[in-house]
């Protein structure tokens, strides 16, 4: 089956490469800072702690699957004009895209209480109560949100999320060992259950279902058009590269500073994971710097699920659906979105230490892989027009891809059982 684009027209873009690119960037870019979380932060920290630079090299090998499952996204927004939800209901039917976004559902729930937590935890910091710290997050959200276009929202979720750049610069200054990293690429515990626990744990902190959702309606509610796939994909691949820098830069700075050969304690608090960066930046300049690194990618975070989960349910129900159209025109999409972060801040307010659910929530989206990933190839292959479906070589690079990624996920997750 194939769909009629239906790209609303915006005028005429600029002729030049860079300043198409310029105009195009932003889906991309947006959900890969938002890729980069509370819980992955925490999971990435953890797998530092843990296991040294043993699952450094997931991180790297991750930045081309994360580009071959988020290009699709892209595809089928641009020459489709739809957004995920939208367009399994028409392509598979109503059953089925109920399916889908229960799965988003499940996947938003935990990742913005997550992100509300990493809030919390930096406001207890910093001896900010958790009341405040949360409701003036929550408000922020709202306001930006509320009496933003699509492009004002996408501009301030970029900002919040470059803060999360500081870790890069953090990992610089560790006092990281050429030798002990080489060892750790070298020897890679395979046998150990809970060495598959958190890759499981890391591939659900870098491929979630609401990312699919989020940058496919993107796509459709920024109005690319066919012309723009190419810089399109470069703003995927462009943030694909910078979140997997930045869980790598996570990894490094804990495994050079917590890591001793052995396995440690579980860091369950950001207030523990900002102690990995006293002995390098000193304990006020450490913790400032963690703050503004956890509070850019808990807000952007926040901006992007509870967005998702608004797109995915009006693209299924059929309300409206955009950023574009105001609160009174589109009332139960800003509802829905309202109601997330409203919602996500209250059960924190109330339920202490949910941070050290972080984890959980990662394996938890590695465990919906095979339903999420088969969605989107099922859509690449039937819901595309022919010129642009899935096919030759690179369906078989794809399948792979999707196979074998869900399936480590999969088996990482039940791993602690087996």
């Amino acid at each position: 089956m194939s769909v009629t684009p239906s790209v609303p027209q915006r005028g005429a873009w600029p002729r030049s490469r860079l300043a198409v690119f310029l105009t195009v960037l932003g889906p991309g870019l947006v959900v890969m800072l938002a890729d980069t979380d509370v819980g992955s932060v925490i999971t990435a920290a953890q797998s530092g702690a843990q296991w040294g630079y043993q699952l450094l090299s997931l991180q790297l090998l991750l930045i081309p699957i994360l580009y071959v499952v988020q290009e699709l996204t892209v595809r089928l927004g641009i020459f489709t004009g739809r957004g995920h939800g939208e367009l399994i209901r028409d392509t598979f039917g109503g059953g089925w895209a109920w399916v889908s976004v229960a799965g988003l559902a499940v996947a938003s729930v935990g990742a913005i209480i997550t992100e509300f937590s990493g809030v919390a935890g930096v406001g207890a910091l910093f001896g900010v109560p958790r009341g405040w710290s949360l409701s003036l997050a929550a408000g922020f959200l709202l306001v930006v949100v509320w009496t933003g276009s699509y492009r004002r929202v996408e501009r301030v979720a970029i900002a919040l999320g470059l803060f999360e750049l500081v870790f890069v610069w953090v990992a610089f200054r560790a006092p990281v060992h050429g030798a002990q990293v080489v060892q750790g690429l070298a020897h890679l515990p395979l046998r150990n259950p809970d060495y598959w626990y958190l890759v499981a744990a890391n591939i659900g902190a870098v491929i979630m279902p609401w990312m699919v959702f989020y940058q496919q309606s993107a796509v459709a509610d920024k109005g690319l058009r066919p012309e723009q796939y190419t810089a399109a994909r470069w703003d995927t691949a462009v943030g694909a590269v910078l979140t997997q820098l930045i869980m790598a830069a996570v990894l490094m700075v804990t495994a050079a500073v917590l890591w001793n050969g052995h396995s440690t304690a579980p860091l369950n608090t950001v207030g523990q994971i900002a102690q990995a960066l006293t002995p390098t930046l000193g304990e006020t300049l450490g913790r400032t710097v963690f703050g503004l690194g956890i509070l850019g990618a808990a807000m952007v975070a926040a901006i992007v699920v509870a967005l998702a989960a608004a797109w995915g349910f009006g693209e299924v129900t059929g309300y409206k659906h955009s950023l574009e159209q105001y609160p009174a025109e589109a009332p139960w999409f800003y509802t829905v979105f309202s109601a997330g972060v409203i919602g996500g801040a209250l059960v924190v307010a109330f339920v202490p230490d949910l941070v050290a659910l972080s984890i959980g929530v990662e394996v938890m989206n590695a465990l919906l892989l095979p339903l999420v990933l088969g969605f989107l190839v099922a859509l690449a292959r039937r819901a595309l027009p022919p010129q642009h479906r899935l096919r030759g070589a690179y369906f078989g690079v794809v399948i792979a891809v999707v196979v074998l990624t869900a399936g480590l996920g999969v088996y990482g997750g039940l791993s602690s059982l087996i």
